[in-house]
């Protein structure tokens, strides 16, 4: 019956050290990965603005209008989705695009018109990927200030 008390103490030590020392481990951890992917993303950033455009014009969205050019800015907020734990970065850029021919936009004089937009890129396993997701008519700040129940702001030495 002694090492019955024995195993309950020892899970007990157990379980206090994996909260006493698990939460700023974490903590450390994924400061280490937002560091080091803001680093990579700065490096990566003209390529993934690349891939972003071709697969953000293929998808179709807004509706019968064809991706002409976009404007990247210099301003990017990150942010770390609560759900998943992925490290996110928004960048703010201008789209222009123009209607597709027969179209319902077809006749629409704003589709010319430069487009703000906060431009979505995920960090996953040290890689930076897009899906070509767009956040119209706001900037990335404003990204993570709408979805602030869904991302936390990140900085390059916070997490």
């Amino acid at each position: 019956m002694q090492i019955f008390g024995y195993i309950v103490a020892a899970i007990v030590v157990a379980v206090v050290l994996i909260i006493v020392v698990g939460q700023p481990l974490l903590k450390w951890l994924r400061r280490k990965e937002a560091e080091q992917g803001i680093s990579r993303f700065k490096v990566q950033r003209e390529q993934l603005e690349l891939k972003f455009f071709e697969l953000a014009s293929k998808l179709g969205k807004p509706k019968d209008v064809r991706w002409l050019d976009c404007q990247w800015h210099d301003t990017v907020a990150f942010a770390r989705d609560l759900e998943s734990g992925l490290l996110t970065a928004f960048v703010a850029v201008n789209i222009r695009f123009e209607a597709i021919e027969g179209g319902d936009m077809e006749d629409v004089e704003a589709v010319g018109l430069l487009r703000d937009a906060a431009a979505v890129f995920h960090y996953k396993a040290g890689n930076w990927g897009t899906g070509g997701r767009a956040l119209f008519n706001m900037n990335p700040t404003d990204a993570v200030q709408r979805l602030n129940g869904q991302f936390e702001s990140v900085e390059a030495g916070r997490s």
